[in-house]
């Protein structure tokens, strides 16, 4: 994939780390020539000087022919303007922006982008992890309002339907791993004696799950 990374800072390093592991094409941009000093030695993308939305950097870039793009500086404003020109312009297929403000999430959700508030996602992590529950996340999605949680099937399951434990819009079986492989289940789908549970469920709503399972 050919990804391309607005900004430069820590944020925006790591993200070409990783992706560079990967073995993805980057272009990282940024206004500061010396930010890309903390890019690793081993980085060998494209590093481009300039303002992340300026139309002729993101030409450079080879915006048209991207397959994703981050806006991770630390200016929303800068994010966000950045991330309707490559969606909304550009028809990038995968554009996500970082927001400080969380509040400003939902406004810029109806306009179709995609964002990541670090703020939000760290207070729903610290307290997740603060706050027991009979219920084991291993992935929070979004801004952490759904976890992906496992579980071991409590014995007053065994020989019991998915579908007794399916919360519309709140919590759903979303895979069973039984002797060694894991398989999508129907709602019709039995649960047997050591499965262990994958439920998508929403992070308000893990206590009303815990208590259905006989977990709390």
């Amino acid at each position: 994939m050919r990804i391309i990374i607005i900004g430069c800072g820590r944020v925006g390093a790591g993200l070409a780390h990783a992706l560079s592991r990967r073995r993805h094409t980057l272009i990282v941009i940024d206004r500061d020539r010396t930010a890309f000093e903390r890019l690793e030695p081993t980085f060998r993308g494209q590093t481009i000087t300039g303002i992340g939305f300026d139309r002729q950097i993101l030409l450079q870039a080879g915006i048209e022919h991207a397959d994703g793009l981050a806006a991770v500086t630390n200016s929303d404003d800068v994010n966000i303007v950045t991330a309707c020109v490559a969606s909304q312009i550009f028809s990038v297929p995968r554009v996500v922006a970082r927001l400080y403000d969380p509040r400003k999430a939902d406004i810029y959700r109806q306009l179709g982008l995609q964002t990541i508030s670090a703020t939000a996602w760290g207070i729903n992590r610290i307290a997740e992890l603060l706050c027991y529950s009979a219920l084991d996340p291993v992935l929070s999605l979004g801004n952490g309002e759904v976890d992906v949680v496992d579980t071991l099937v409590p014995p007053l399951l065994v020989g019991r339907m998915v579908q007794e434990v399916t919360i519309p819009g709140e919590a759903h079986v979303v895979a069973i791993s039984r002797a060694g492989r894991t398989f999508l289940p129907t709602l019709g789908t039995i649960f047997c004696s050591g499965d262990l549970i994958h439920f998508a469920v929403l992070t308000a709503s893990t206590d009303r799950l815990a208590s259905l399972l006989g977990l709390s």
